[in-house]
C-alpha cells in the first residue's frame, strides 16, 4: 500500500508558474499508475492529469493541456506536475492518486485507490 503526501501549492498571479510534487512510500512506485485532480469551492472534483505506471504515456483535461505537464519519477518514487500560465480558474486544492490495478478509465476518480491530503493553489488576477 502506498501513502501519498502533496506539496508545493501557495498563491501566485496569473500568468505564473508552479510545480507541485506529491512524494509516495510504502509500495514499488514504478507499479502504480498516477493521476492529479483538483476541487474548487463549490464544484464537484475533476481530473486534471493522468500518467502511465512507466510514465510512458500522459493524458490530460482539455483546460490544462499545453500548459501543465505531468511526470513520474520511479527512481525517486516521485510525481510532479508543472504548472504554468497559471489562470485564475485553476485556483483549487489539488490532490495526487494512485492505483496498481489496471482500469479501464482514467479520468474518474473512483477509479484511484489511493489519495494523498490534497495542496492548496490559488491564482490571483
Amino acid at each position: 500500500q502506498v501513502q501519498l503526501v502533496e506539496s508545493g501549492g501557495g498563491l501566485v498571479q496569473a500568468g505564473d508558474s508552479l510545480r507541485l510534487s506529491c512524494a509516495a512510500s510504502g509500495g514499488t512506485f514504478s507499479r502504480y499508475a498516477m493521476g492529479w485532480f483538483r476541487q474548487a469551492p463549490g464544484k464537484e472534483r475533476e481530473f486534471v492529469a493522468h500518467i502511465s505506471r512507466s510514465g510512458r504515456t500522459t493524458y490530460y483535461a482539455d483546460s490544462v493541456r499545453g500548459r501543465f505537464t505531468i511526470s513520474k519519477d520511479n527512481a525517486k518514487s516521485t510525481l510532479t506536475l508543472q504548472m504554468n500560465s497559471l489562470k485564475p480558474e485553476d485556483t483549487a486544492a489539488y490532490y495526487c492518486a494512485g492505483r496498481s490495478s489496471v482500469a479501464p478509465k482514467y479520468d474518474q476518480a473512483d477509479e484511484y485507490a489511493y489519495w494523498g491530503q490534497g495542496t492548496q493553489v490559488t491564482v490571483s488576477s
